[in-house]
C-alpha cells in the first residue's frame, strides 16, 4: 500500500535534542544527574593508566621494596567507585528513558487519533504501528543512552588524553592525530543509510501487515487454501528486508575494520617512537607503559565506534519522523471559531457537493438534497454510487471539494467536530466491537448513562433476554471484535450503543444486509426504536426495509437521478427506482 508522506522540515544535529526537550523538560533534574554522573564514571577511566607509572618506575625498573602499597587499594577503591556510578547512571537514564518513551507514545497516539479517515485509507496497519510505536522505542533507546556514551566516552577521552600528555607530549601528538583521522569516516555515515532506513521501516511495516491481514483473513485464507501463497509473500518480504541488511553493512560495515587498521598504526607508531625516547633517556620506561595503556583504553572503544555511531543515527532519524509526525496537522480540524452544535431544528441540506477520493475519478457530483428535521432520508442505487460517501460526509470523516453540507443553515465545518460528532450516531454494516464486556461496548455510546438507561437501551434493542442468558451479565467479555458474539447479536449490541447516545442523527449504513432473515427481522425492530424521532439517513440494498421513508434518493454514478417517496418513485413508468425495486423483487415493469 502507498503509504501518505508525512512532510517535515530537516533536522540538524543541534536541533535533535531541541526538538525532544518538551518531553525531556519534566525530568530535566534526573536526566541531568544523570549526565553529570558520567563525567567521573569516564574520568575515572584513567585512573588505572595513571597509577602504573610509579609502579612500573618503582618496582619492575628500581626493583624497589618501598613501593606505594595504597596504589592497588586505590584501583580498587575507584573502579568500586566507578562501577556504582554507572549503576546509578544506567538506573536514572533507564527512569527517565521510560517516563519520556511513555509519553512520546501518548503524543503520538493523541496525533493519531486527530487524523481524518484518508489517512487510514492511506497508510496500512503496520506502517501505522512502525510509525507510532517502534520509532517512539528507538528514539528513546538511543536518546539518553547514547547521551550517556558520549558523555563518558567524552571525559574518559580527555582524561586518558591528559595522561597521554602527563607522559609524553610527542607521543600524545602522535596519538591524537591518529584519533582525528580514525573518526574522520564518521560523517558520512548519516548520509550513506538515511535512505537505507527508510526502506526498511517500509519493509519492515509491510511484515506488521501481514501479519494483522492473516490474523484477520485467517478464515478466507483456510477457506482458499491461501497459506502457501501468504508464505510465498512473506518469504518476499524477509528477502527485501535481507538486501536491505546487507546493503546497511555495504554502506557503513567497513568503518570498524578501517578504524582496527587506523589505531593499529597509531599503536605501531607510538610503540616505534616510544622506543627511541626511551633509549634516549626522554621518557621512563613508567611513563611509556602508563602511555601505552591509556592509549589502549581511549583506542579500544574508538575501534568499535562505528557500530555504535550506525545507532546514534537511527535514533536521530526516529527522533526526525517523530517531529514530522508531531509538526504534521491534521486535513480535518476546528476553525478558530467554532460553534457548538446543541440541536437539530430546521434539518440537513447537501448544497451542490462534489468530492473523490482521488485526483483521477469524481466520486460525487453536483448532489443537492434537503432533509428536513425528524425525516427519514433512504439513499439506493447501484453499488459504488456514493451512497457511503454521502453519509460519510456529514460526520466529517472526509471534507467536501466543492459546495457545503449545512446543519441549520450553518456549514458544518463552522461546528467543532466534537459537537457534531456527538450528535451523530452510525450503525454500519460491520460495527467493530472492542475487547472487553458488553457493559463496556454499550457505554462507548454514553459512558455516564444510568443503569436504567442501559436497559432500556438493551430492551429497544432486544438484546435484554441474551444479556440475562449470559451468567455475567452486561460483565459478559465478548472478545475480540465481539468475536463470541453472532452477526445479529453484534448487529443489535451497536444499536443498543447508538440508542444510548440518543444523538439526533442517525446513519444506518447498510445494518441489516449481511444478516440471515430471522436476525434481519430482530434488527430491523431494533432499528425502528433506534429511528423513533430522529433525522435518519439510511442506506439499504434491500428496498423492502426503506419502503416506510419520507424521501428516497437514487444514486448512479455518484448523480442522484431520483428522489420522491416509494409510492411517488414507484409511479414513474421508466423510473430508475421503480427498475431497481422490480429487479428485486423479479415483477414485470
Amino acid at each position: 500500500m502507498k503509504h501518505k508522506e508525512i512532510i517535515g522540515k530537516e533536522l540538524n544535529f543541534t536541533q535533535h535534542y531541541r526538538e525532544m526537550w518538551p518531553f525531556v523538560k519534566p525530568y530535566w533534574i534526573r536526566a541531568l544527574l544523570a549526565i553529570l554522573i558520567c563525567i567521573p564514571v569516564g574520568a575515572l577511566d584513567s585512573v588505572i593508566a595513571l597509577a602504573l607509572k610509579p609502579y612500573m618506575d618503582n618496582v619492575l625498573v628500581d626493583k624497589s621494596a618501598t613501593s606505594p602499597a595504597y596504589i592497588p587499594v586505590l584501583i580498587v577503591a575507584f573502579t568500586t567507585v566507578q562501577g556504582f556510578l554507572n549503576y546509578a547512571a544506567t538506573y536514572l537514564n533507564t527512569w527517565v528513558g521510560t517516563k519520556i518513551n511513555h509519553d512520546l507514545k501518548r503524543a503520538l497516539f493523541k496525533k493519531l487519533m486527530s487524523f481524518d479517515s484518508s489517512f487510514y485509507d492511506q497508510n496500512a496497519s503496520g506502517y501505522i504501528i512502525q510509525r507510532f510505536t517502534t520509532d517512539a522505542d528507538t528514539a528513546c533507546t538511543g536518546l539518553l543512552d547514547n547521551l550517556k556514551l558520549f558523555v563518558s566516552r567524552f571525559f574518559s577521552s580527555l582524561s586518558l588524553i591528559a595522561v597521554l600528555i602527563y607522559n609524553s607530549w610527542q607521543l600524545a601528538i602522535i596519538a591524537v592525530v591518529v584519533l582525528l583521522c580514525a573518526l574522520m569516516p564518521l560523517s558520512q555515515v548519516r548520509r550513506r543509510i538515511k535512505g537505507i532506513i527508510k526502506n526498511t521501516i517500509e519493509e519492515s511495516s509491510t511484515i506488521l501487515t501481514h501479519y494483522n491481514e492473516c490474523y484477520a483473513g485467517s478464515k478466507t485464507i483456510a477457506s482458499y487454501n491461501l497459506q502457501e501463497k501468504m508464505y510465498l509473500k512473506f518469504h518476499d518480504i524477509l528477502r527485501a528486508l535481507f538486501k536491505l541488511t546487507m546493503k546497511m553493512v555495504k554502506k557503513t560495515g567497513w568503518m570498524t575494520p578501517l578504524m582496527h587498521v587506523v589505531v593499529s598504526v597509531g599503536v605501531g607508531g607510538v610503540i616505534g617512537y616510544g622506543s627511541y625516547l626511551i633509549v634516549n633517556g626522554q621518557i621512563t620506561s613508567g611513563n611509556f607503559v602508563s602511555f601505552i595503556t591509556a592509549l589502549i583504553m581511549l583506542y579500544t572503544p574508538i575501534k568499535g565506534i562505528g557500530k555504535n555511531f550506525n545507532n546514534v543515527q537511527v535514533s536521530f532519524l526516529a527522533i526526525e519522523r517523530i517531529v514530522e509526525i508531531l509538526e504534521s496537522t491534521p486535513a480535518i480540524k476546528d476553525t478558530p471559531a467554532a460553534k457548538e452544535l446543541t440541536e437539530i431544528k430546521k434539518g440537513i441540506s447537501f448544497e451542490n457537493v462534489d468530492f473523490s477520493y482521488s485526483p483521477e475519478s469524481k466520486v460525487l457530483k453536483n448532489i443537492s438534497l434537503n432533509i428536513k428535521a425528524g425525516t427519514t432520508i433512504a439513499l439506493v442505487g447501484n453499488s459504488g454510487g456514493g451512497k457511503t460517501t454521502i453519509v460519510n460526509l456529514l460526520p466529517r470523516f472526509y471534507d467536501v471539494e466543492r459546495g457545503r453540507i449545512c446543519i441549520d443553515g450553518v456549514n458544518i465545518r463552522d461546528y467543532s467536530l466534537k459537537s457534531l460528532r456527538n450528535n451523530i450516531a452510525v450503525v454500519f454494516q460491520d460495527n467493530f466491537l472492542f475487547s472487553g464486556t458488553i457493559r463496556e461496548n454499550i457505554l462507548l455510546g454514553n459512558e455516564n448513562a444510568s443503569e436504567e438507561e442501559i436497559h432500556k437501551a438493551l430492551q429497544m434493542a432486544y438484546l435484554e433476554d441474551f444479556v440475562n442468558a449470559q451468567e455475567n451479565g452486561l460483565d459478559t467479555d465478548i472478545g475480540e471484535r465481539g468475536s463470541s458474539l453472532s452477526g445479529g447479536q453484534r448487529q443489535r449490541l451497536a444499536i443498543a450503543r447508538a440508542i444510548l447516545k440518543n444523538a439526533p442523527i442517525v446513519i444506518l449504513d447498510e445494518a441489516t444486509s449481511a444478516l440471515d432473515n430471522k436476525s434481519e427481522a430482530v434488527v430491523q425492530k431494533a432499528i425502528e426504536n433506534l429511528m423513533k424521532d430522529r433525522t435518519v439517513f439510511i442506506i439499504a440494498h434491500r428496498l423492502s426495509t426503506i419502503q416506510n421513508a419520507d424521501m428516497i434518493a437514487v444514486l448512479n454514478n455518484g448523480e442522484i437521478v431520483e428522489t420522491g417517496a416509494h409510492e411517488q418513485l414507484m409511479s414513474k413508468t421508466d423510473g430508475a427506482y421503480k427498475a431497481l425495486y422490480n429487479a428485486q423483487f423479479k415483477k414485470a415493469a
